[in-house]
């Protein structure tokens, strides 16, 4: 029995048991999946769609033809009530070209393609979940495997509700640059990995100030 659109997508992305998936691009429907070719709207990944009910879908379009699609994946599982984690497109163009914030570096390869990360891994903000709501300092650029790497520091920050901390890496002073350990009481600002960033600028500070 021939598969289903749907199937076919799946078989390509392979999307993990969090509902998570590589980014899918277009130039890969070709022979056996000739038929997820887009043409006129992609019915198989529109909103009503049988994989829009089972997965939130992003697309990343093309900045030179228009509105056109050039790659696709799953982000997560289209649980009833679930956050949102569909990023608004003017953040994902604020971001697209910036260096990671962790490394430092631009993406230039698949391991190291810019992905632009929600900062509080709980993803339970409902103003963040909202793409009118969203601000640019909910997120930030991350490579490929900066992010990944995060996702795992926040899984694993969740199961146990203590935060990660900064002196994991050597050369860092402090272990949060704002609350102490538990996630429970002081949430994901402060943590290293929220904002690599902020905790540069306020250990600065703290050094200057003699407090560290």
């Amino acid at each position: 029995m021939p598969k289903t659109k749907t199937e076919l997508f799946l078989e390509l992305a392979q999307p993990d048991e969090e509902g998570r998936s590589r980014w899918v691009n277009v130039s890969e429907f070709i022979e056996k999946y000739k038929e997820l070719k887009l043409g006129n709207g992609g019915s198989w990944c529109r909103k009503e769609s049988t994989l829009a009910k089972k997965y939130l879908l992003e697309f990343d379009k093309s900045q030179t033809s228009g509105n056109s699609i050039d790659a696709i994946r799953t982000i997560g599982l289209n649980k009833k009530d679930c956050f949102n984690q569909t990023i608004r497109n003017d953040i994902k163009e604020h971001y697209r070209n910036k260096n990671c914030v962790m490394l430092g570096i631009k993406g230039n390869s698949e391991n190291t393609k810019i992905e632009i990360d929600h900062k509080d891994g709980r993803k339970n903000n409902a103003r963040v979940s909202d793409l009118a709501t969203q601000r640019l300092e909910d997120f930030q650029p991350l490579t490929k495997a900066a992010n990944d790497a995060k996702r795992q520091i926040c899984k694993k920050c969740m199961e146990t509700g203590k935060r990660w901390d900064a002196r994991n890496l050597d050369g860092n002073p402090v272990a949060y640059y704002k609350g102490g350990e538990s996630l429970e009481d002081f949430g994901c600002e402060g943590c290293y990995q929220y904002d690599p960033v902020e905790y540069r600028k306020e250990i600065i500070k703290k050094a200057r100030n003699g407090e560290i």
